[in-house]
């Protein structure tokens, strides 16, 4: 509760317009409290430390390696796998070998009273004709195995994005209590010259004690600020899976200038989720024709090899049988069946179709988050140059008893506000840039 209660007054501290920023110091916090819980689980993996700064790409890396998440769909494709193994099974050649020993009350006086009777043979059983199902089958697990190879690849995605929220989220925090650091030494600097002023009478007591409570709230929201700082290194941490982490380093502190929206959405086929929704699609499809395989006849060759035998049939080494199964009447079971498969069939189309324009908005939307968040950057980049260069002529001023303490303290404060919005706009525009990377399939 003291973590959450020193993450909740830092966000009451920060700017109204740092709203996303604030959901991320929560959702930190949230995933803080499961760590706590859930330490036991993970005492399997040894700690580690970075002994270099870690770029955003090794941080995913380590992600990659840690989460349970992509474990999880790695099984899923070895589960297609194994189905495709199953589904080749029915098209290839069944053979066995079958041994026998019977023994019964009999006289032993003809070949059908005999008190032991032998039998060992190889048996072979192939199916020639079955509607084409076993094929169906195959085609189908192929297409499922695309699928969640698809699925895991966006869950790859996914993950690279909280990676990426999480480190720049760090670096915000870190950045900001740097800024936060400068103000104080920026405020103490201010508390002495007053004070000397003070004692050559050019200063009242009021503004002494006025510039020292804005030093005293700086100082608390420094607090709140490394509170912040710890939590957003823990939520790294339980991306990684280290234990303990000290230097980040962003490898690309500059923004690329967006392409044309249209570039973004000509990438809207390789999206993994889509391809997955289409391969999805592919399978119900097989699953049709295999509920169909039922009206059609079932051809099978039956073939067997007598190693050792007895009575009657002692002289025969080897029989083959030839059975035509043809479906007369099933009472509407085979129907059913095909039309149940159909109409999965055109729900997965249906639902292929509403991800393709649903990829498509999400592409825009990220598009234009991400131009606002480069604009908004921008501006507040050269509104804290406007608040550097105000702050040191109102301090200049004041030396010159042109304007009063009030008015540099508060100054100050906006030179301090309009910093912190800065750092908040240009880490939001890199979180946003790489949401937009990924909406179009891509994470380089």
């Amino acid at each position: 509760m003291s973590l959450q209660n020193c993450a909740f007054g830092y966000n009451r501290s920060r700017n109204v317009h740092h709203s996303h920023h604030h959901a991320w110091v929560i959702t930190a916090v949230a995933v803080v409290s499961f760590t706590t819980t859930s330490q036991a689980t993970e005492s399997s993996f040894p700690p580690s430390t970075p002994a270099s700064p870690l770029t955003l790409q090794d941080c995913y890396a380590l992600a990659l390696k840690r989460s349970e998440t992509i474990a999880i769909h790695t099984e899923l494709i070895k589960e297609t796998e194994g189905r495709f193994l199953q589904a080749l099974g029915t098209a290839l050649p069944h053979v066995s070998f079958l041994s026998s020993d019977k023994r019964q009350d009999g006289s032993g006086s003809s070949a059908f009273t005999l008190r032991y009777t032998p039998q060992r043979q190889f048996t072979v059983n192939q199916t020639l004709f079955a509607g084409f199902k076993e094929f169906a089958a195959l085609a189908g697990s192929r297409a499922e195995r695309r699928e969640r190879i698809e699925e895991k690849t966006r869950a790859e995605h996914l993950l690279f994005v909280d990676v990426a929220n999480a480190f720049y989220l760090l670096l915000e925090l870190r950045e900001d209590l740097s800024a936060l650091e400068t103000t104080r030494v920026a405020l103490i600097q201010r508390l002495e010259e007053l004070k000397d002023r003070q004692r050559l009478g050019r200063s009242r007591a009021s503004e002494v004690v006025s510039a020292e409570a804005q030093l005293r709230r700086t100082e608390a929201n420094i607090e709140r600020a490394r509170s912040a700082e710890r939590i957003g290194e823990q939520l790294l941490n339980f991306l990684t899976g280290l234990d303990h982490l000290e230097a980040i380093n962003d490898d690309a502190p500059s923004l690329p200038p967006l392409d044309p929206e249209t570039t973004y959405l000509m990438k809207l086929s390789i999206r993994p989720d889509l391809l997955a929704a289409e391969d999805a699609w592919h399978v119900a499809q097989k699953a049709v024709t295999i509920a169909q395989a039922q009206w059609w006849p079932t051809v099978t060759a039956n073939g067997n090899y007598y190693v050792d035998r007895s009575g009657v049939a002692k002289e025969v080494k080897w029989d083959a049988t030839l059975a035509v199964d043809v479906p007369l009447f099933q009472g509407g079971q085979a129907a059913g069946a095909v039309k149940a498969a159909a109409s999965q069939a055109r729900e997965a189309k249906l639902r292929y179709e509403e991800k393709q324009r649903r990829v498509a908005l999400d592409i825009r939307d990220a598009y234009a988050k991400a131009d606002s968040a480069i604009v908004i950057r921008a501006a507040l980049e050269n509104a804290l140059s406007a608040a550097e260069e105000s702050y040191r002529l109102e301090v200049e001023d004041y030396r010159l008893n042109l304007v009063s303490n009030l008015e540099v303290l508060q100054t100050l404060q906006s030179l301090q506000d309009a910093h912190r919005e800065f750092i908040h706009a240009k880490y939001d525009a890199k979180r946003l840039s790489w949401q937009l990377h990924v909406a179009t399939g891509d994470t380089r």
